[in-house]
């Protein structure tokens, strides 16, 4: 079976495939140290952030898989804050939680590149949104890959470069 042209079959294909690419780069000589700094209590570490990632990752896949495999299947809702309340997404280095969300990531890209065209218009029940398609979820896919690299530059550059920029700091304002 040949692959389906994934850009035309799901939108959002193209993020997801750059996404372990640029955290890999991005995060390649940081320090342990600034990868599981918190700015405060209950904010994440960039150590958490890559173990939701790969925890995120099997959810989005299930969710794809159903919805190409059953008529408007039940989708339950997905709780980040109560998956980090509970501590899932501690007790592993920064550099395992990016291994896994790797690991995680090309399992999905395999699968999702040989998906037949029109899986986009699959729908499937959300627990709190109601009907939602496979294209939208692939697109809210991608939106939390960007929305979570960012989350991590952030963190990266507030505690690795804004502390010994002397002068420099009255041009930036960080929030991490």
């Amino acid at each position: 079976m040949e692959p389906a042209r994934a850009a035309e079959a799901l939108p959002g294909i193209s993020v997801l495939e750059q996404t372990p690419i640029i955290l890999e780069k991005l995060l390649l000589h940081a320090a342990e140290e600034i990868l599981t700094w918190k700015p405060s209590t209950g904010r994440w570490s960039v150590s958490e952030v890559l173990a939701h990632l790969a925890d995120a990752e099997g959810m989005f896949r299930e969710r794809t898989r159903k919805m190409l495999e059953e008529n408007s299947p039940q989708l339950a809702a997905y709780d980040q804050n109560a998956a980090y309340a509970a501590g899932k997404y501690s007790g592993h280095s920064a550099r395992e939680q990016l291994n896994k969300f790797c690991h995680e990531r090309e399992r999905s890209l395999s699968w999702l590149r040989y998906l037949p065209a029109g899986v986009a218009g699959r729908v499937g029940l959300h627990a709190e949104l109601g009907r939602i398609t496979a294209g939208e979820l692939m697109n809210e896919w991608a939106f939390h890959d960007l929305g979570h690299l960012r989350q991590i530059a952030e963190l990266y550059r507030a505690r690795a470069f804004y502390p010994h920029m002397g002068a420099f700091q009255r041009y930036y304002k960080v929030a991490p």
